[in-house]
């Protein structure tokens, strides 16, 4: 409070003068500057002494944003504020990405992120959040459970249980689940896209009609390896590399409905849930990292190539085009099918659109992860 030197920078002198009193009164050394320009001959000469820049957005000359990228490559630790009354073309969220580059600029150094024979180029798939129809009770239609994570396997030394084919036709594995269904769906693809996901959302039908939504959180699996169907897929001829999305497995489904169970038991994986209230519709479930997820914003990663919490730039495209999806995001998750330095998935949140961009996504990445910069001296 007071004894510090402010610039003071606008182009109307009536609030120069006001401002200069103002701020003098508390006990403020204040300089004046008319326009960018100046401020910037001022800076140069007196940056020892200033600690603080008032900034009007538009002025002659040169305007604020121009000044306050030309003073933030002189000193990005600047403490800078914006002061207008008027702005055009979102100048205020042009200004605050400014800073924020300056920022990771001078505190972070980007690390191109290779496989170990030096490859910089991998895949980026994306993932979604479901959201399906279920019912609490079984009928006639919703016959496909989603089960809790039975006690027996709460133990991370298990050895592996049933698998995806025995839980659905041996005796002993339906016993062993006999009331652990959280709720009951009518496809099983989306028991298993769920399950893939690691979690989702419910609307689910009470037994006496009432309707709710939940969420299920991912609790534990069978402790099999994950198999992907798409791949098995391919391998029967049934699909081509390029050709194996979600919407061509679900079409394939759909047109062979008496290979559905060889098909999905081709992974073994059986994941187990946890459901959970879901109080506010607009935050996203929680990854790995113990955070809730951001839709574009946060990707999972294998954690013994890049750690939680860091910092990703993305160069990649857009699924099913050429439009560049370049942008930073944050490792906060992990899959099974995430495996490997250049290899990311792409959260797109929740909805249908997300459902469709999630099935579509299969693009050529490469990455690099922002780390902190070493201190100087």
């Amino acid at each position: 409070h007071g004894g510090e030197t402010i610039l003071l920078v606008d182009d109307e002198e009536m609030i120069r003068d006001f401002g200069r009193k103002l701020l003098e009164g508390e006990g403020y050394t204040v300089i004046t500057a008319a326009d960018g320009r100046e401020a910037m001959e001022v800076y140069q000469r007196q940056r020892d002494r200033i600690s603080l820049v008032l900034l009007d957005l538009i002025m002659p000359r040169m305007g604020g944003k121009a000044c306050l990228e030309a003073l933030l490559k002189i000193d990005p630790d600047l403490r800078v504020v914006i002061s207008s009354g008027y702005s055009q073309d979102g100048g205020r969220d042009e200004l605050t990405e400014a800073g924020a580059r300056a920022f990771l600029r001078q505190h972070l150094q980007p690390y191109s992120v290779q496989a170990p024979d030096g490859r910089a180029q991998g895949l980026i798939t994306g993932y979604h959040e479901p959201l399906l129809e279920a019912r609490r009770q079984r009928d006639a239609r919703h016959a496909t459970p989603l089960y809790a994570l039975p006690p027996m396997l709460q133990d991370a030394r298990r050895e592996p249980w049933f698998t995806r084919r025995q839980m659905d036709t041996t005796a002993a594995a339906r016993a062993a689940l006999q009331g652990r269904e959280i709720a009951w769906l009518a496809d099983p693809l989306d028991a298993l896209v769920l399950q893939i996901q690691g979690s989702g959302r419910l609307r689910i039908t009470e037994a006496d009609g009432q309707v709710s939504s939940v969420r299920l959180a991912y609790a534990g699996h069978n402790g099999h390896a994950y198999r992907s169907v798409g791949r098995w897929l391919i391998d029967q001829g049934e699909l081509t590399a390029d050709g194996a999305s979600w919407p061509a497995i679900k079409a394939w489904a759909r047109a062979n409905p008496r290979r559905l169970d060889e098909m999905l038991w081709a992974n073994p994986r059986v994941v187990f849930f946890r459901e959970e209230p879901l109080p506010d519709p607009g935050v996203g479930p929680r990854g790995a990292m113990g955070v809730p997820l951001t839709p574009e914003r946060s990707i999972a990663v294998d954690p013994q190539s890049i750690p939680y919490g860091a910092w990703v730039w993305l160069d990649s495209t857009e699924p099913l085009s050429s439009t560049p999806l370049q942008r930073l995001v944050t490792a906060q998750d992990t899959g099974s099918a995430i495996v490997g330095a250049v290899r990311a998935d792409y959260f797109w949140g929740w909805g249908h659109n997300a459902e469709a961009q999630a099935g579509r996504m299969k693009q050529a990445l490469r990455m690099w992860v922002l780390w902190p910069a070493a201190a100087p001296g």
